[in-house]
């Protein structure tokens, strides 16, 4: 992980406005430049781990947003944590970030096998209390038969004639401006640098095949809606020498009808009738624990605020809650009797200043909830 708080577009020399396609093609060009198979430089290690974690913040747009709105401190907390990543070679590398095809150059060597994605959805309350999951998915794994190596076992596996066992191919053209030379992958070979006289009868040739899986995926206390949790190693497999990829479990946080949610507070509301506003009561609220018996003081104000303290979400990876905020809305009557406006009236004839006295504006009351 980077220690520094290096703007991450600066780190990738793009503006804030960049699209997609253009953070995508400056991490290329730096991950090539930096990557320790190709860099001498003292700090290419600790420059590429850099520019590793401001792409993986900026190629998606949840993330990317959280740090366009609150730097790196929303970064954390909304409880993202870089990912953990393996100095493998530059193939690797732009495999595991990119995606190769997931049967793609099995036969190869170190080739990371790609992610998998997938989506939980859960309930506020679930969120605030943690809760786990059991996540079934589809997954290429190692052929048992073939161990991965494609060819029958038994069956003679040569070089490719086409690449000479390089995987790649290059092709070169003349121009008034020079020569150029393009690479592609192996048509023959599909870049293994074999042939194989017999494939495997089990997988075809593949190397890999699906299987189902099911993992239990544990969802910690106070997750927001959109986060990922990364499982590492549990993805599609990769070459033979090479590791399995990841997988990323999107959790949808559904809406709750009786809350809303604002960082690690939630927000409620609570009806009086105006006779309880005035004399004082006994309610009961909805809270992320369950119903409680709210006390509410003779007086009580529409648009009143009730702090109950320690009620909200969990502080995600860290200690302590955030607040429920109780709105209090105070019903006035719409229809009256003849009898009830005329105790009504008797009422309003027997005030005075002292009886609708006010010790605090509305407005202020409501700048209360927020601080």
């Amino acid at each position: 992980m980077a220690t520094s708080e290096r703007d991450y577009y600066e780190l990738l020399g793009v503006p804030r406005d960049a699209s997609e396609a253009d953070v995508k093609k400056a991490f290329r060009r730096l991950a090539r430049e930096l990557h320790p198979d190709v860099s001498d430089a003292t700090d290419a290690h600790d420059r590429f781990r850099e520019v590793v974690e401001a792409y993986e913040v900026l190629s998606k747009s949840e993330t990317r947003a959280l740090y366009d709105r609150y730097g790196h401190a929303g970064l954390r907390s909304g409880g993202f944590q870089p990912g953990q990543f393996d100095f493998g070679s530059l193939s690797d590398l732009f495999s595991a970030f990119f995606g190769d095809d997931v049967l793609a150059g099995h036969a190869g060597g170190r080739g990371r096998g790609a992610d998998v994605a997938a989506l939980v959805e859960i309930e506020l309350v679930e969120a605030a209390t943690g809760v786990k999951r059991d996540l079934p998915f589809q997954v290429a794994v190692v052929c048992s038969h073939c161990g991965g190596d494609g060819a029958e076992p038994g069956s003679a596996v040569t070089t490719c004639p086409t690449c000479g066992g390089a995987g790649r191919v290059q092709h070169v053209s003349r121009s008034v401006f020079g020569e150029f030379v393009r690479a592609q992958t192996c048509p023959t070979c599909a870049g293994s640098g074999r042939k194989v006289e017999q494939p495997c009868t089990v997988c075809g040739g593949e190397g890999r095949r699906l299987e189902e899986r099911r993992l239990e995926v544990e969802i910690p206390p106070g997750i927001h809606d959109g986060q990922q949790i990364r499982i590492s190693g549990e993805g599609h497999a990769g070459g033979p020498r090479g590791r399995a990829g990841d997988v990323y479990v999107q959790v949808h946080v559904k809406p709750d009808e009786r809350f809303v949610r604002e960082g690690n507070d939630v927000f409620s509301t609570v009806e009086l009738t105006m006779t309880q506003a005035s004399l004082g009561t006994s309610v009961t609220v909805p809270t992320l624990d369950g119903d409680e018996e709210l006390d509410v003081a003779p007086g009580t104000q529409p648009g009143e605020i009730i702090v109950l303290r320690g009620r909200g979400m969990p502080v995600l990876q860290g200690f302590g809650r955030g607040d429920q905020h109780v709105f209090v809305n105070v019903l006035v009557p719409r229809h009256l009797s003849d009898e009830q406006r005329r105790l009504l009236a008797e009422f309003d004839s027997h005030t005075d200043e002292r009886t609708y006295k006010s010790d605090e504006g509305f407005f202020e009351k409501l700048k209360s909830a927020f601080r």
